[in-house]
This record gives structure tokens, sequence and C-alpha cells, in this order.
């Protein structure tokens, strides 16, 4: 199958709600369009709200709406809405532990064009910090479909981060998507690849170039980063003793910290880290500016034969 954005998949699982849910509705600060929520606009007007470009109404509203019985999906650009809104976010759905849900599009440095200003690097740091609220990273448009539909049946607030470039397509339709359960696409002895978002396809393709070097990786897609799966992270921990993280996010708060936080209390294993180090993005080709920053495949194998040897060093000196 073809190359296929995650927002794609976003916009088919909230139009599938809309046909068998019917307290499900949709919102959007005027990028209906960009986010794919046009499609549920299309066929139920009705439960179709416009607030123009007012991310922090839109959220007071989808709260509102929730207050009433509604699950309510607010969609927006990423950066817009976690940057505009955290107060109503925190304050009005958080606080309050109200069943809106917030998709998130473009997010990531593949927006490209867009440059800077619009690509989010940092929503995963802002928004797993905020009590009550699920932040799930689909990996490919499949399981952005599978994952609109868990986020409405998921009791709380819920950001589905969403992305604008075609994604190789890494699942298949009766792979499970449940919030909070990270899946394993791949086993391995050596060494972990843990990732979420366009990077799971990266890492799968990491695990290929590691095993033409005799070297056993094991993929786990961590669609959840909030509430994280710690068994299936210890279990790699202790299984294979290395773990590598991938992201489409700054290295500063998101899914490699997240996982850090896991392990470091539990089964401290060497680790590191192939994200966004610590900058904004910039504007050009998707393809390119994912090479220009580092997360490609083989990025994650440098990061993964750094580690390997690492490990060897480790047992070389308790001998």
């Amino acid at each position: 199958m073809a190359d296929k954005p995650t927002r794609d998949g976003f916009g088919e699982g909230l139009l599938e709600l809309g046909r068998t849910n019917p307290s499900v509705v949709a919102l959007s600060g005027d990028l209906e369009d960009s986010a794919r929520a046009i499609w549920f606009k299309k066929e139920f007007p009705a439960r179709f709200f416009s607030v123009g470009i007012a991310e922090q109404d839109m959220i007071g509203t989808a709260a509102g709406l929730a207050l009433m019985g509604k699950i309510p999906f607010a969609c927006s650009f990423s950066q817009f809405v976690t940057g505009k809104a955290l107060e109503q976010m925190r304050l009005a759905v958080c606080y309050q532990r109200l069943n809106v849900k917030i998709a998130g599009s473009h997010g990531g440095l593949s927006v490209g064009a867009d440059g800077a200003t619009a690509e989010s690097l940092e929503e995963f740091a802002i928004l797993r910090s905020l009590p009550e609220m699920a932040v799930v990273v689909p990996c490919d448009a499949l399981e952005a479909r599978k994952a609109a539909i868990a986020a409405a049946a998921y009791p709380g607030p819920v950001f589905l981060r969403l992305g604008r470039a075609p994604t190789p397509l890494v699942t298949t339709p009766d792979d499970p998507c449940a919030i909070g359960r990270a899946n394993v696409l791949r086993d391995g002895a050596d060494v972990s690849l843990v990732a979420c978002g366009i990077m799971v396809a990266h890492a799968l393709g990491a695990a290929e170039l590691l095993a033409k070097d005799g070297v056993s990786a094991r993929v786990i897609n961590l669609h959840t980063i909030k509430p994280i799966d710690r068994a299936t992270l210890l279990a790699a921990a202790r299984d294979t003793g290395a773990i590598v993280t991938a992201e489409e996010h700054s290295v500063v708060g998101g899914l490699g910290s997240a996982v850090a936080e896991v392990l470091v209390q539990e089964h401290p294993v060497p680790m590191r880290f192939v994200g966004v180090k610590d900058r904004f993005g910039t504007s050009g080709d998707p393809a390119q500016l994912l090479k220009a920053f580092g997360l490609m495949p083989e990025d994650i194998v440098k990061a993964a034969k750094d580690l390997l040897r690492l490990k060897k060093t480790a047992v070389g000196s308790r001998l």
C-alpha cells in the first residue's frame, strides 16, 4: 500500500465515529481541511462547530460540549493548539477531567515548508506534564484511524499527534491499538529501539541494517507516551540491556525522557536518544529535514552501535 499521512487515518476514524456514535462532535479552528475533520463536517454538518482562528475558544467550547455529555474532537495544527490554548487545556479540560479529545495535526519536522513557527517539537513535553492528559502518537495512517476510535472510548482528555507528510504503513488492519499499551513489532536480543510516529518506520529500517551486521534489535512502537507501558519497557531493558529512543520531537522532555523516567527507577540500562537536539525547526523538504536533523535509520543504527560498544566494555570490565 502507498504511503499515507497519519492525519488521513485520523479523518477516516473520526468519520467512522460519526457514523457509529451520535455523541461524537467535532470542532476546528479554521483548519478542518488540514486536520481532515472536513470529511466529518461534510457528512455531519449539524455536529460540527467552526470557531474560526481562536484555539482558546475552541478548547473552551469543547469543554462545554463535554459537560453536556458529548465527545468532542477539537482539531487544529499541533503547534497552534498546544501553544495558544495551554491554559484552557490545563484548567477547562484536565483540571475537570473532561472527556475532550484534541487532534494536533502537522506535528514535527515533516511539516516541511511551513517552517519553524508551525513545526511543533515540544508538545510531548508540554502535554504529558498535564495531569489526566493522555498523549498518543500513531505511527501510520492505519494506526491513526484506530487511535481516533480508541480515544473516543477512553475516559478523559486525550491528545493525538498527527503528521502532514505521507508515512509508510508499518502496521496491518488487524494490529491492536490500545491506549497505554505498546506494540512490539520485531523481537530482538541485543538492543531495543523504542519509537513513535514516523520514527517507527525508521526504527524498523534501522533494525534491518543492524541485522546485516549480526545485531538483533527489538523494535517497540510506543504509540502512547502517556500513560506509558512500563511492563513492555522494563521487559525490553531486562532482555536486551540497551535502549535507543527515536522521536520526531525535541529530546528535552519527550519520548526518550519518558522512557528514561521509567527505567531509572526500576531497571537502569545504557540509553541513547535520537531526536531534535534542543533547537527549533526550519523550512525545507520533509525528507531533507529529517536527514539534516539526524532522524534517519542510519542515525538510529549509529546510536545502537554506540550502546553495543558500551555494553561490551562494561562486560569486559567485570571479567
